[in-house]
């Protein structure tokens, strides 16, 4: 196969790195210390990638180009000490196995799992044997459970009906998880996946909020594996129309319209319809980066609270729990919106060039090219359209006349008061100069 303008030996030589050095705003609050969901305390990121073979396919053979993501939400102790979860699907052509129960009841108490499409099976197997062997009393002392496990279709690069993630892979993921910086790119469940027909895969952000808005913190993981390079926006700007002419002769994956898988943390103390509420905010994120939830495309969205920690096991007849209020939460939507979106460009930014099965190729983000295509947009000079005449001038107003009194305003028109406040709130919080 041919690649367009041979660029693939500058691609593999051109250094990687995030999306926030292509120097374009990404919103209004400042990342973590990681800029990953690790930044969330307690939360801990694992990969196993499986990268093995080349060529022409040969189904239970290779070539191989998959893997496995374990999240831990709550270290290695969430099975007793769950969390409140919640979730949204904004176009179902894809799966969480065990998202019918979070949904239901609220709470995450399984390790979350991104895999690719054929995989879920054995990960999930994987994950209830690794679980059973950490806490013995499943099936009898305790209840069953069901492992989350989300998948998008690697299948353009990967032999993906070989099935080759097996347990190894799912225990190396968990035993290797860790808080701190989170490879991106094509590593783990993102090894063999594509977004908008650039090689793509994990990729992970996060923002905190300054005090005066609560200071929590807001984390979000991604599998991108969606869209056509038309789709492609980056702080807004079209790039990928204008790239799209660089790589028009270049095959690209049709039989599949992708999906994303994305996963939100917060140390937010929010309940489960709250974590609904802001996982439709990270569909927004999605959109943002120019998916348009294709009929064929499932955009996915989980997302968990650390505020609380539910007990398997008590004594006790209640349990209390904090809640942030509705009417702050404004501040946490917009944080998930930005942190979904740099999390997305951070997968493209991170992954390498890539061949795969019958030596399908998708490209990195030219990330040189990129760059220089914001840096135009952005310092461009904006010009102001002539008038096309210039107004009339205002008609002389009698001296002696007495100003009537303007109507009252309607309530429509009405600022938010004491009495009709925008979210029951007479002033909403802002943050101090230099919070931000």
């Amino acid at each position: 196969m041919k690649n367009p303008q041979d660029h693939t030996g500058a691609q593999r030589a051109e250094q990687r790195y995030r999306a926030r050095e292509l120097g374009v705003p990404l919103g209004r609050f400042r990342p973590g210390k990681w800029n990953a969901i690790t930044d969330v305390e307690g939360v801990l990121v694992g990969h196993s990638t499986i990268i093995r073979g080349a060529g022409p396919l040969r189904r239970g053979k290779g070539p191989i180009r998959t893997g496995v993501t374990a999240i831990l939400p709550n270290e290695q102790n969430v099975f007793e000490q769950r969390l409140i979860g919640g979730g949204f699907v904004l176009n179902g052509a894809g799966e969480v196995s065990g998202m019918t129960q979070l949904i239901e009841w609220g709470l995450v108490e399984t390790p979350i799992f991104l895999t690719n499409t054929l995989s879920v099976g054995q990960v999930s197997d994987a994950a209830v044997q690794w679980m059973v062997d950490q806490f013995p009393g499943i099936g009898g002392e305790h209840d069953v459970l069901i492992p989350l496990v989300g998948e998008c279709d690697d299948s353009w690069l990967n032999d993906v009906a070989g099935r080759h993630v097996l347990a190894d892979n799912v225990l190396e993921a968990l035993h290797t998880a860790t808080s701190g910086p989170v490879a991106e790119g094509s590593v783990g469940g993102g090894t063999g996946m594509i977004c908008c027909d650039f090689k793509a895969g994990i990729g992970t952000s996060s923002r905190k909020l300054p005090p005066a808005l609560g200071g929590y913190t807001v984390g979000v993981l991604v599998m991108s594996n969606f869209g056509h390079m038309r789709d492609l926006r980056i702080a807004g700007f079209p790039v990928g129309p204008v790239l799209e002419q660089k790589y028009r002769e270049l095959p690209k994956r049709s039989a599949s319209s992708g999906s994303i898988i994305a996963v939100l943390a917060t140390d937010a103390p929010l309940n489960s319809h709250q974590l609904g509420r802001v996982s439709k905010r990270v569909a927004l994120g999605i959109g943002r980066a120019g998916s348009i939830a294709a009929h064929g495309s499932g955009e996915i969205i989980l997302a968990f609270s650390r505020g609380n920690e539910i007990p398997r096991t008590t004594r006790k007849m209640i349990y209390h729990m904090k809640v942030l209020l509705d009417q702050r939460l404004n501040p946490v939507y917009e944080a998930a919106i930005e942190a979904t979106e740099e999390a997305i460009l951070n997968s493209l930014c991170m992954a390498r060039d890539m061949a795969g099965a019958n030596d399908n190729f998708a490209p990195a983000l030219p990330l040189a090219r990129t760059k220089e295509l914001l840096d135009r947009w952005r310092l461009k000079p904006r010009e102001k359209p002539p008038l096309s005449k210039p107004p009339p001038p205002a008609p002389p107003r009698p001296a002696d006349r007495v100003q009537e009194p303007a109507d009252p305003p309607t309530v429509a028109e009405a600022a938010p008061s004491a009495v009709r406040g925008a979210e029951g709130m007479p002033v909403p919080l802002q943050p101090h100069p230099g919070d931000e």
